[in-house]
């Protein structure tokens, strides 16, 4: 089986090197792929040194270096992992083990569940923000995923060449895990130790600026992939709040024929046509995703076709 890793990475300079030299103990044989987005420092050059493929990504973001990943390489598994030496590469065969065996399309190297990464994280907010993130997802998807952020992953060709990544940022391990229980691709989780970044490497991650463009994200894939609910749920307010402010109204006019509560007359009945709007666009909306997973499995047949066919 040929396995890449992929490495995105933006000035780590001070811990590259240490990642590569430890994916190339483990798995001799993996192609080790960097891709340097726009590093101010000499990222580039030392991955080159350490015997990685290196590639540039012009366009800033994380989410822009996964798609250019995924379009790029080819591969039967592939391991995704940050360039800040925060998960141990001792863990990778665990990783890709349900990949190899056909039992999962997205294997999560779980961070929370053994304590290592609130143990070793120092950042103000991210356990809070970690457990917001995944609790909203696990309801919305009736779901028990572990770890939605984490950035240490597997994969099948299968789902690298399916997912249409659209995310620029830091969304894009929610985006892969939305998806992934979206379209019903299998997923293992395994958990992992973490450990925090050395002294001297910072964080990427900007909490209160990221985590508020990740839970974006979840609203608006929420709301292209289960229109609906989403649109049901807006309709059941605009309805009971129409209804709360349109009963008195009514009231009034059985008991005297007359309506004094204009405002209030023309606000519940504005409220009324937005009911029956939101409702009839989920209506309409969960028509037409039904209409795109029909288009979604046929594409996702010739997918799997295809792979078959390089791997025979």
């Amino acid at each position: 089986m040929q396995i890449a890793i992929l490495i995105p990475c933006y000035n780590e300079a001070q811990t590259i090197g240490q990642v590569i030299d430890a994916f190339k103990q483990e798995l001799p044989k993996a192609r080790i792929y960097v891709y340097d987005n726009n590093s101010k420092d000499n990222t580039a050059t030392i991955a080159r040194q350490h015997g990685a493929i290196v590639h540039q990504e012009r366009r800033q973001g994380k989410g822009y270096v996964i798609r250019s990943m995924f379009r790029d390489i080819d591969a039967d598994c592939y391991v995704m992992v940050d360039g800040d030496h925060t998960y141990p590469a001792t863990y990778v065969h665990q990783l890709i083990a349900p990949i190899q065996k056909k039992e999962a399309c997205m294997v999560i190297g779980d961070r929370l569940s053994n304590g290592s990464y609130h143990q070793e994280n120092k950042r103000r907010f991210h356990r809070f923000g970690n457990a917001i993130v995944k609790n909203c997802i696990n309801l919305l998807y009736k779901s028990d995923v572990k770890d939605i952020m984490t950035g240490y992953r597997a994969f099948n060709k299968l789902f690298v060449k399916s997912i249409p990544v659209m995310s620029p940022g830091f969304e894009i391990e929610t985006e892969m895990t939305l998806h992934a229980l979206d379209k019903r691709f299998p997923i293992t989780e395994v958990p992992i130790d973490y450990q925090d970044r050395p002294n001297g490497s910072e964080s990427k991650l900007h909490t209160i600026q990221d985590g508020f463009k990740v839970l974006s994200k979840i609203f608006m894939l929420f709301k292209e992939y289960r229109p609906f609910l989403f649109f049901g749920i807006f309709s059941i307010l605009f309805f009971m709040t129409g209804l709360a402010i349109g009963l008195p109204v009514i009231s009034e006019f059985f008991q005297t024929g007359f309506i004094t509560k204009i405002p209030s007359a023309i606000l519940a009945t504005g409220l009324m046509i937005l009911s029956m709007l939101a409702f009839a666009s989920g209506l309409i909306l969960d028509t037409v995703i039904a209409s795109h997973k029909k288009n979604y499995e046929l594409e996702l047949n010739r997918i799997i076709q295809d792979c078959e066919r390089d791997l025979s």
